[in-house]
């Protein structure tokens, strides 16, 4: 069986992250925290070599992914590969809307006026579900279909033949992402009321056919 570690790292602060807007698939630039925040992951990560090093298509991430990679002093690797799989949840009609309010036109008709209702009471997968049904257009993503996109992602590292046991590989990634991860594979080990830090570093390995989590958002 292949083992992969991945060191899963959220893209730095962005101004929808200051603004509390939802921006799944819709993007806005790093703040200058914000790159301050990737330069000092990198830091942290210079000296661990990566053999591979993948992230979503938004600027956000690939951004971060540059920052860090610029840093490493012990890979080769100097560029990530993009893909849309790796993007954060698609929110549809609430791309870039106020979260509170999102998650509150999504979770109120089912009596449960916040995200961190929700997800008390059921699941972030349920959340997903709730803000596709609220969603009037309703192209939002559900859980159903945000995992068969994301799992994709994880077979496109699986299945890189340049890739074998016991090699690192660098992944940016976003914060509900995270938290869904957390939800599937983390065996309720963690608070998903409370999002993961930009910059923060979540460690998994990824094996055959699961993926183990180590740490996170540490």
């Amino acid at each position: 069986m292949t083992k992969l570690n991945l060191y899963v790292v959220r893209h730095g602060q962005t101004y929808f992250n200051i603004y509390n807007k939802l921006q799944g698939w819709s993007n806005s630039p790093l703040t200058q925290k914000g790159i301050d925040g990737a330069v000092a992951t990198g830091e942290r990560l210079a000296d661990t070599h990566f053999d591979a090093a993948y992230c979503s298509d938004t600027t956000r991430a690939m951004d971060t992914a540059k920052l860090i990679l610029k840093a490493n002093r012990a890979s080769e690797v100097k560029a990530p590969q993009t893909a849309m799989y790796f993007r954060e949840e698609f929110y549809g009609y609430y791309e870039g809307n106020d979260m509170a309010q999102a998650w509150y036109l999504a979770g109120a008709p089912h009596g449960l006026p916040t995200f961190k209702d929700i997800v008390s009471k059921y699941s972030i997968g349920k959340a997903k579900d709730y803000l596709k049904e609220a969603d009037p257009f309703h192209q939002a993503e559900n859980n159903d279909e945000y995992w068969q996109r994301v799992d994709q992602g994880f077979d496109l590292i699986r299945h890189n033949p340049a890739l074998k046991d016991g090699d690192n590989v660098l992944l940016i990634s976003h914060g509900n992402t995270l938290l869904s991860l957390m939800e599937r594979y983390g065996q309720g080990k963690y608070d998903l009321t409370v999002r993961p830090a930009n910059g923060s570093l979540t460690r998994l390995t990824l094996t055959d056919d699961d993926i183990i989590v180590e740490s996170y958002n540490q």
